[in-house]
């Protein structure tokens, strides 16, 4: 292989997109029980709501943190159990990345590399605060990212509509 076809391959694998993790971390931690013990001697019946949502921050031209927070939420007859909040971050060099997968890339591709060490969390802090371990279903985060680009685009459409018309 001539010198120039070793440049060119060089500078091929440079162009070809990278995403890294540098550093996964945990970056917020709650959990309250602000009923205990009655919550102990109550039967156990819980509704368990979950809410999910991730912030992507760009630090320089390729370092991103991206923050996948999860809030649980369990309650009996209208008492708060216990209120477990995780906040997973992620340091990721994203490089040659087109600008049109960006989007994809911080919120679906990156949260879920966050996901299992949030569920993890999660558990071992409900479990921590004695009751029953809590273990996360998989989230589909692709699916989620299209589901917030369709809504976006929707009431986009929908403030469109909503102007008046202006006539010259």
């Amino acid at each position: 292989m001539s010198e120039e076809e070793k440049g060119a391959a060089a500078a091929e694998v440079n162009e070809q997109p990278q995403i890294m993790i540098q550093r996964v971390y945990l970056k917020d931690l709650s959990f309250e029980s602000p009923n205990s013990p009655q919550s102990f001697t109550a039967e156990w019946k819980p509704e368990v709501g979950v809410d999910l949502n991730s912030q992507a921050r760009q630090l320089n031209e390729t370092s991103f943190e991206v923050v996948l927070r999860i809030t649980i939420t369990a309650k009996a007859e209208d008492k708060t159990v216990y209120l477990a909040e995780v906040h997973q971050a992620g340091l990721f060099h994203i490089a040659n990345v087109p600008k049109e997968s960006m989007g994809q890339v911080l919120g679906a591709f990156c949260p879920n590399i966050l996901f299992p060490y949030a569920r993890e969390a999660i558990d071992s802090l409900v479990q921590r605060g004695s009751f029953p371990a809590l273990m996360l279903a998989p989230v589909n985060f692709d699916a989620l990212y299209a589901q917030s680009i369709a809504q976006q685009a929707e009431q986009s459409a929908e403030a469109g509509e909503a102007e008046p018309e202006q006539t010259h």
